[in-house]
């Protein structure tokens, strides 16, 4: 196998949480792109439509797929469904998600269940219930979309409860990568900067100066420049990493 070959995914099946815009919707396009079939997660079909239609125009299936991530009935029988129709999954990316900024003694108890629920059980079911199938078929990749905010406390917003999950998907990671390695399953997490989002208004002046100015590449990315990494954890080009956190943030960090 030749060096580009190894990032290539054809034949692969893949999953993609919260794929109906932004980071989700490039992740599915890419995985498509390296050849994968790609079944995305919505909890609005509506919502779904141009999304498989960025799949199949790549000349790959796509499959939508109806539910929460957070709903255990909901994620077993989407997982059913990927499998009929799949026959596998080999590839799954934790991508859904969800942030408030709020100051911590502003936030309800019931929002700081919202952000733990979203992005981290989420995570945790999606998994655990998919690993099931990998185990059985031999082996698979797990990829969680984790955040620089694990690394670091973001400002001028605050952010406390998205903080506090993504640190916690960043340790979750690596703990179903130690459990499930001798299973074949390989666990990793990308941790994306400042990305043009609609979860993240990176043109809005007053974050202008913290979120685009103060890295050392003095601006944020697009969902395409993310993508690839995603592609990179998903296929055997990284076949000796699990546990680990890559972090694709324009340098935010270093400081």
């Amino acid at each position: 196998m030749g060096v580009l070959d190894s990032f290539g995914l054809a034949g692969k099946k893949a999953v993609v949480t919260g794929a109906t815009r932004g980071l989700g919707r490039a992740f599915a396009a890419a995985l498509a792109d390296a050849g994968a079939d790609v079944a995305i997660t919505t909890r609005d079909r509506s919502q779904a439509d141009g999304v498989l239609a960025d799949v199949e125009a790549r000349g790959r299936q796509g499959l939508v797929v109806e539910g929460s991530v957070t709903d255990r009935a909901d994620v077993e029988r989407m997982t059913g469904e990927v499998l009929a129709a799949f026959g596998r999954i080999d590839v799954l990316v934790n991508n859904a998600g969800d942030c408030i900024h709020k100051p911590a003694l502003d936030v309800p108890d019931a929002e700081f269940h919202q952000i733990i629920d979203a992005n981290l059980f989420g995570v945790w079911l999606c998994s655990t219930v998919v690993a099931r199938s990998m185990i059985e078929a031999g082996g698979g990749v797990i990829v969680n979309i984790g955040s620089i905010s694990a690394l670091i406390v973001n400002r001028p917003q605050w952010q406390p409860a998205y903080n506090a999950s993504k640190a916690a998907v960043h340790q979750l990671t690596k703990s179903l990568a130690a459990e499930w390695a001798l299973s074949g399953i390989r666990v990793n997490a990308l941790a994306p900067g400042y990305v043009k989002t609609d979860m993240a208004p990176v043109d809005r002046p007053e974050f202008q100066q913290h979120w685009v100015q103060d890295p050392p590449m003095q601006r944020y990315a697009s969902p395409e420049e993310i993508a690839p990494s995603v592609i990179y954890l998903a296929s055997d080009a990284s076949s000796f990493m699990t546990g680990s956190v890559l972090v694709v943030d324009g340098g935010y960090t270093v400081w």
